[in-house]
């Protein structure tokens, strides 16, 4: 029973879109952002679980091919609910949002070009063959929406500070993106899916991850005077995980290693600082 609500907790999407909120409420607390906090949190919770759900009910497959896969092919109407769900939820949420429509619009349009592959229709499949930037582009998205949206949305985007927190997420999500890409790199080459994890040989690969994760902390450390050193030391800490973690997650490739463990590892440094700031801040 336990593991068939976890399988539901994380195969759903609902822990993904728990990620999303709170690398947000991070971005909130970190840059001190002014605005409808709770409104964006009901958005960007809704509007992650529309979207993976919609992506992984076009991903193909067959049973047995991986435990996600697996439990999404025998709960497709589920899918459809959980789609249907988030959309009904992201567009309440947006309603009170809708002065700002210009960057959030930014922030859908790139969410559905992600997918946009997947759809079984030729207006969409050519671009797989172009989606050479494919990881990049993943990153990106995770970045904007939770950093840099609602920075636009605050009308505190050209702070020096959402540029170096905006750094310091691109390359710790690109890095942790890399270890994905690597585990599905033949499936990906097969779909005919283009990008530089296709393209590179191991060696260059390696080289890739190590230098986004050692950039991931150069961005983390330029926000030292701006924030407290625990604030700090929570950016670092998933960063110095991810610098020791890829041979394991090659040797490792169970869904539960990749969507538990190092999807969390985009949240941990927001949920270090929860609890920092729900100690009192000490």
């Amino acid at each position: 029973m336990f593991r068939g609500l976890f399988n539901f907790f994380l195969f759903s999407s609902i822990f993904i879109a728990i990620c999303a909120v709170m690398m947000t409420w991070q971005s909130n607390e970190t840059l001190h952002l002014e605005y409808d906090r709770l409104r964006f949190y009901g958005f960007v919770f809704f509007a992650t679980l529309c979207s993976y759900n919609f992506h992984w009910y076009l991903t193909p497959g067959v049973i047995h091919q991986s435990e996600r896969i697996s439990w999404g092919l025998r709960r497709r109407k589920l899918q459809l609910l959980g789609c249907g769900i988030g959309m009904i939820g992201a567009i309440w949420f947006l309603i009170p949002l809708l002065h700002h429509w210009l960057p959030i619009a930014g922030a859908v349009l790139l969410t559905f070009l992600y997918s946009a592959p997947k759809v079984p229709h030729p207006a969409f499949r050519w671009l797989k063959r172009i989606a050479i930037g494919k990881t990049i582009f993943l990153s990106f998205v995770w970045t904007y929406v939770t950093t840099l949206l609602p920075a636009l949305v605050a009308g505190q985007a050209g702070d020096i500070s959402v540029l170096y927190l905006t750094g310091h997420r691109f390359f710790l999500i690109y890095a942790i993106c890399i270890l994905f890409d690597y585990r599905d790199r033949e499936a990906d080459r097969q779909e005919g899916i283009r990008s530089l994890i296709t393209y590179f040989d191991d060696n260059n690969l390696s080289k890739l991850y190590y230098g986004s994760v050692l950039l991931a902390a150069l961005f983390a450390l330029l926000l030292a005077p701006a924030v407290p050193v625990f604030v700090l030391c929570s950016l670092i800490a998933p960063v110095a995980i991810t610098s020791m973690i890829k041979r394991y997650s090659q040797e490792h490739t169970s869904d539960y290693v990749y969507y538990f463990y190092l999807d969390g590892l985009m949240m941990l440094s927001a949920l270090l600082h929860f609890a920092w700031s729900a100690a009192g801040g000490i």
